[in-house]
C-alpha cells in the first residue's frame, strides 16, 4: 500500500489526487438541458450521485470554466442520461470540443424539453432544486420528476478507462 501523501498545510498535488480518485469507479452519464435559444446542450459527467429518496433528489457537478455552465444555470431542468456499455463513443463525443454533439443523435424531449438520449441504461428527468458552489465546480441538485431504466449494461469509468459494469 502506498503511503498517504500531503503535508501540514494540506497542499495536494492535483495530478496525484486525480490518480487516487480514479480508484473509485463511477458510472458515466450525459447531463442535458436546453440552451437559452432552445438548442440541445449536453456534457459527459461522472460526478453523479443520489442524494435523497424523499424528496427524490440527485446531484452532479460542472466545472465553472465549462462553456455550457450558463445554459444549465438558466434552464429550469436537466436530464441525466446514464450511458449503456455500447455508448462509449457518446461519452467521448460529449466530453470533446465538438460543438454539434446532437447531430444524428436519437433523442426525445422530456420534462421542460430537456433531451433524453435513446439507448441509455437509464435516465432521470429533473427540475433544478438548488445550485451550490463547490470549489472550481458548481453542484446541481435536481428533483427527479420522471425516470426510466432498462436491462442494458451500464458504462463505467475507473483508472482512466471505460468499461462495462457487470454483475455475476
Amino acid at each position: 500500500m502506498n503511503a498517504m501523501t500531503g503535508s501540514k498545510d494540506f497542499a495536494i498535488d492535483p495530478k496525484a489526487l486525480r490518480q487516487t480518485l480514479s480508484c473509485f469507479p463511477t458510472g458515466v452519464a450525459i447531463a442535458t438541458t436546453l440552451s437559452r435559444t432552445g438548442d440541445p446542450v449536453g456534457v459527459t459527467i461522472s460526478s453523479f450521485n443520489s442524494v435523497s429518496m424523499d424528496p427524490p433528489l440527485v446531484l452532479w457537478s460542472l466545472a465553472r470554466k465549462a462553456g455550457s455552465l450558463p445554459e444549465y444555470r438558466a434552464h429550469p431542468g436537466f436530464a441525466i442520461n446514464i450511458l449503456s456499455a455500447e455508448q462509449a463513443e457518446l461519452c467521448k463525443l460529449f466530453a470533446s470540443a465538438e460543438r454539434d454533439r446532437f447531430s444524428g443523435l436519437e433523442w426525445t424531449a422530456g420534462t421542460h424539453g430537456v433531451p433524453c438520449i435513446a439507448g441509455c441504461a437509464a435516465s432521470l428527468e429533473c427540475e433544478t432544486h438548488a445550485v451550490h458552489e463547490g470549489g472550481d465546480h458548481e453542484i446541481f441538485i435536481g428533483r427527479v420528476v420522471a425516470h426510466m431504466s432498462s436491462e442494458k449494461t451500464p458504462l463505467a469509468f475507473g483508472k482512466g478507462q471505460l468499461g462495462a459494469f457487470t454483475v455475476d
